[in-house]
């Protein structure tokens, strides 16, 4: 496993590299060669402490996640506040560790998250950068992400789960729209219409006079 260390206390830093090392530990004290490491290496998960020098770990965190890094991040500090750790998890973090802390601990810790993890994928469909979520609903394309309501769902998880597969309307509109329900005459439109927009017009293909795809291979 490929684990980012960000801390700027060396006998911290000596303690977690020489303890763990089962894993690869790249250490880096501060968010500025965080950020050059990131730019070259993907890790399963970051380990962050808040008091750093330059930057601060929370304003880090915050803009990892606003550039659509969703990189494990399990925030090591000595700030025991409630606030403090509402912060953290609000901004983005997945886990919450205070100081001192167990080696054993931290394990554990980063097993839960990666347990998580899988059981997310598991209600996951994958097509390329996009991924539909089928328990939340929640559709990501890239570092855009949001929740859809049920017919645009329904019409996502249609295409996706095919992809490739040419669906017409009337075969769409079974699957927005229960026996015996009034079916709105342009209801597919309207929903593909607002998918593109949130996500891009190359979200979904159309195909004239047949229907409605999504893209089995990106365009060149």
């Amino acid at each position: 496993m490929k684990l980012l260390l960000i801390e700027d206390d060396v006998m911290i830093g000596e303690s977690l590299q020489h303890a763990m090392r089962a894993h690869a530990i790249d250490w880096v004290t501060d968010a500025l060669q965080a950020k050059a490491a990131l730019a070259g290496v993907s890790y399963d998960a970051i380990f962050l402490d808040l008091g750093l020098p330059l930057q601060s770990g929370l304003d880090f965190l915050l803009q990892l996640r606003q550039s659509g890094n969703l990189t494990p991040v399990i925030i090591v500090t000595a700030r025991d506040a409630v606030q403090d750790r509402i912060q953290g998890l609000d901004a983005g973090a997945d886990d919450y560790v205070l100081k001192p802390f167990s080696i054993e601990e931290l394990e554990a810790r980063l097993r839960a998250i990666f347990r998580r993890k899988e059981e997310r994928r598991s209600n996951q469909i994958r097509v390329h950068d996009t991924v539909l979520d089928t328990a939340s609903y929640t559709l990501t394309v890239g570092a855009v992400s949001q929740r859809l309501s049920s017919k645009a769902f329904a019409i996502m998880h249609t295409l996706m789960a095919q992809p490739g597969m040419i669906f017409s309307k009337a075969q769409l509109e079974e699957r927005l729209y229960g026996w015996g329900d009034e079916v709105e005459s342009n209801a597919v439109e309207v929903h593909v219409h607002h998918l593109r927009k949130k996500f891009g017009a190359q979200l979904i293909q159309t195909i004239r006079g047949i229907g409605y795809a999504f893209p089995e291979q990106h365009d060149a």
